[in-house]
């Protein structure tokens, strides 16, 4: 989907026409200015004077997919309770764009004529009122609107609220159940649906059996010939790669055929399969796909949404699991990796094709998959869980590092990193929290698109940063307890 945005500006007959008249080709200037730079259009719709314009642009925002979000503006002064019958009925995100036309101002030129144009510092204090009244869901950006830095920050909102387009129309396809007797990846699938939109429902691993066994030599030949070009092989057991491109396909096709965008499976169920897909999971990663390990559908969708945040609408974000601690005394770090499933996105070179035993599930045959270590640089980790009445959105910021060992015999793909405020600490206020063992790691999104991500859906967001403490943690959450509860 090609998303754009809609800049909607407030105003009123008062001033009359020949105000309106360049209010208008203001905002028009402006919309094309800033979708120059902007991640996505932004597309000038109306200067708004009552409120039949305003209740009908928002219905038209409301019923258009390709309009993922509301960026507003008061050039002049705005009365807001002609705003009420469209916010009350507002169903896309929205951002309040606090700004100016003019940088400074004019010391010659200032008379009461330039007054009655530029009332923005009136106009937008008016308009922020009554979403202050309606307790409406929004991000307020102030500033002038040719700074690079305010349009780097409309842009990362933008992107977040692109992410909610994308929860909107989610499915995910799951292949079997969750691992047996696993609590967190668990979920009211009903409350997801209603708060986020995924629709998530199982299809038998027998039918992707069967699709699989559909699947042409020559489909597996020019899968080979990609994964040939993107990937070193190190390993004669072609093969067993070639039975990952077979699966690959197959998912492919299955959930395409769905409009799926994210899958889960787990190595408790492989009925007629020779191998858990880990190659095949990987590469489907590597393309957009979000994917979730032992049936965690929760991580595979926000894996699929976090991604399409990210850079060029397929940014680097991946399935990942906490798994072991260095825990010497100033090499403090987290080995993070999965049995085969991480998105190569993240490698610091070229990955390796590798086959090796997998001792967990049936496998016939030693599964193929890409090995490599991850790449440096600052990111987050998330984990989306199920509170009971609602959901909880927790962020952690971390750093990525070189890992501080080759692990020769380690045939994964991993991640090491130093979490924040530091590492005890930063599982303390993890596990305060309720963070899951499976999480998505970003290199591309923020916590701040995170949290507008969350606030724009109305879940709850916790963000565990360098200056949190478990004391501080524990205050936070028991307050947001008792005010979640009153909703």
């Amino acid at each position: 989907m090609n998303y754009s945005f809609w800049f909607v500006v407030g105003s009123q007959f008062l001033y009359g026409p020949e105000v309106l008249e360049t209010v208008a080709a203001r905002a028009q200037e402006m919309a094309d200015e800033l979708s120059k730079t902007l991640p996505f259009p932004l597309v000038y719709k109306v200067t708004a004077k009552t409120n039949k314009e305003i209740a009908d642009v928002v219905k038209q925002a409301n019923y258009d997919d390709s309009c993922a979000g509301i960026i507003t503006w008061c050039h002049t002064f705005s009365p807001s309770k002609m705003w009420i019958n469209g916010f009350a009925n507002l169903q896309k995100p929205y951002c309040h764009f606090a700004t100016q036309y003019n940088q400074s101002i004019p010391n010659e030129e200032i008379d009461m004529d330039f007054m009655n144009l530029n009332q923005a510092a009136h106009g937008d204090r008016e308009h922020g009122f009554i979403a202050a009244r309606l307790r409406l869901p929004r991000k307020v950006i102030a500033g002038y609107w040719k700074d690079e830095a305010v349009q780097k920050r409309i842009g990362s909102w933008m992107k977040a609220a692109a992410g909610v387009a994308v929860s909107k129309g989610l499915k995910v396809m799951r292949f079997g159940d969750n691992m047996r007797e696993v609590a967190v990846t668990e979920g009211d699938k009903v409350e997801v649906q209603t708060k986020l939109g995924w629709q998530v429902n199982t299809w038998a691993v027998g039918d992707l059996v069967k699709v699989m066994n559909e699947v042409s030599e020559a489909e597996i030949d020019a899968l080979m010939d990609t994964y040939k070009a993107s990937y070193d092989i190190d390993t004669d057991k072609i093969d067993h790669i070639r039975y990952q491109a077979r699966e690959e396909i197959a998912i492919k096709r299955m959930m395409d055929a769905e409009g799926c965008k994210a899958f889960s499976n787990t190595f408790q169920d492989l009925y007629g399969m020779e191998q858990l897909p880990g190659l095949a999971s990987q590469h489907l990663m590597a393309q957009g796909y979000g994917y979730g390990g032992e049936g965690d559908w929760k991580v595979a969708a926000m894996t699929a949404i976090m991604k399409a945040m990210g850079e060029g609408g397929n940014g680097c974000s991946l399935f990942m699991e906490d798994y072991t601690y260095n825990l010497e005394p100033g090499k403090e770090y987290s080995l993070g990796a999965h049995m085969l499933e991480v998105c190569p996105c993240c490698a610091a070179g070229k990955p390796r094709i590798e086959t090796h035993h997998l001792g967990i599930g049936m496998n016939e045959k030693d599964p193929a998959r890409l090995v490599f270590e991850g790449k440096e640089g600052d990111a987050i980790v998330v984990s989306l869980i199920d509170m009971g009445g609602r959901l909880r959105l927790i962020c952690q910021d971390i750093h990525c590092v070189k890992p501080i060992l080759p692990m020769p015999n380690l045939p994964v793909a991993r991640v090491m990193w130093q979490a924040e405020p530091s590492l005890t600490t930063g599982v303390e206020c993890w596990i305060t929290a309720g963070g899951a063992h499976h999480t998505v790691l970003s290199y591309d999104v923020t916590a701040e698109q995170m949290k507008d991500w969350a606030n724009m859906l109305d879940i709850e967001f916790v963000h565990i940063t360098k200056d949190t403490t478990v004391e501080s943690l524990e205050h936070d959450l028991f307050l947001s307890d008792l005010a979640w509860k009153l909703k």
